[in-house]
């Protein structure tokens, strides 16, 4: 077994100590190189279960909040998953391996950039990522399965309710910006009804609407 191999291996032993038991999000998780969505610097510590800085003043999520929320999500192999805020393109990887295709949206261009180019280096052929303004979902897209907002808001904005399929989940941490936020799981139970549930405390960047519109 090679040093990567070993490292892995002990990275998803890990993961399960800090509760994450989907054994699907754990495979992916496996699969997914997360040393290739960190910043040179942080190579050597991209197995550690800790946020990382990455370029624009964003951040890599911990891998143990990483599995979580995808395991909140339930995703199944058919669903079309809409993910908010790429970042380095880490989480979108692991949802590549969950499900037929993911749609994610970065405010950032340079962020973006990166992401699809680590993608691509990969051979993940099912992400399709769009620099937009994450708060205004994606309409031509919509209805979506399952969506993911991996920035914080104080409220969930419409846009995304409403391009929620019927049946579906969304995912969102909602709070104050720099303070600790509610990680908040919506599912839509029927047309224009809404159950949430509240899951863990959490602290994200915050979701900031008003750049580039992907329509």
């Amino acid at each position: 077994m090679s040093e990567r191999e070993k490292a892995r291996k002990e990275f998803v032993a890990s993961l399960r100590k800090r509760g994450v038991a989907d054994e699907r999000v754990l495979k992916a998780m496996a699969r997914v190189p997360r040393e290739s969505f960190v910043e040179t610097e942080h190579e050597d510590i991209a197995f550690a279960d800790q946020a990382l800085p990455i370029a624009c003043g964003q951040t890599i999520s911990q891998p143990s909040l990483v599995g979580a929320m995808t395991a909140a999500l339930k995703i199944s192999s058919d669903h079309k998953v809409l993910e908010v805020g790429t970042g380095s393109g880490y989480q979108a990887a692991i949802l590549s391996y969950l499900t037929k295709h993911v749609f994610s949206i970065e405010r950032f261009p340079l962020l973006a950039e990166i992401a699809r180019e680590r993608l691509k280096k990969l051979g993940i052929e099912n992400v399709s990522v769009i620099e937009g303004d994450g708060a205004e979902g994606l309409p031509r897209e919509a209805p979506f399965d399952r969506i993911m907002i991996t920035a914080a808001a104080p409220v969930v904005p419409p846009a995304l309710t409403e391009q929620l399929a019927d049946g579906g989940i969304l995912l969102i941490p909602i709070g104050p910006v720099g303070e600790v936020q509610m990680l908040t799981r919506i599912r839509k139970i029927a047309p224009g009804v809404l159950k949430t549930d509240e899951l863990m405390a959490v602290r994200f960047v915050p979701l900031v609407p008003g750049r580039n519109r992907a329509t």
